[in-house]
């Protein structure tokens, strides 16, 4: 029995990991759109932020619903952990990159986002695995 639990913990891990690198594959998709859109439109700049923090809520409520379209419960914990491991994902790599990473109340509304849009998303998903 014991052994089936760990199978099933390690089978929804590899889908949160999945559903992490389909998120931010969604997010670059997007934010390629927009800053062509930002290139070639009269498009303000000002908008930057707030369109940021929907393309990435949007992408790890698809991405995170993917996830745990197969999961049977606790959606909203793998969920989460989706979101969790997108936004570290990308603050790393920002880190590593050298654009500059700082702990400001934009980066709070990002975390917040991220894992909150993971929760919704994985209970989406497991909601639509149920059917």
């Amino acid at each position: 029995m014991e052994n089936i639990e760990k199978s099933e913990w390690i089978q929804n891990m590899i889908r949160v990991i999945k559903g992490s690198v389909a998120a931010i594959i969604i997010t670059l998709i997007a934010l390629f759109i927009f800053a062509l859109l930002l290139t070639y439109t009269s498009i303000q700049e000002n908008t930057i932020e707030p369109v940021i923090i929907v393309i990435t809520a949007i992408s790890i409520l698809i991405g995170s619903s993917i996830s745990t379209i197969h999961v049977k419960r606790k959606g909203f914990l793998y969920g989460s952990l989706v979101g969790l491991i997108y936004i570290l994902t990308i603050y790393l790599l920002s880190a590593i990159t050298g654009s500059g990473f700082s702990f400001n109340i934009y980066t709070g509304i990002m975390i917040g986002a991220s894992v909150i849009a993971g929760m919704l998303g994985g209970m989406v998903g497991v909601n639509i695995g149920t059917r």
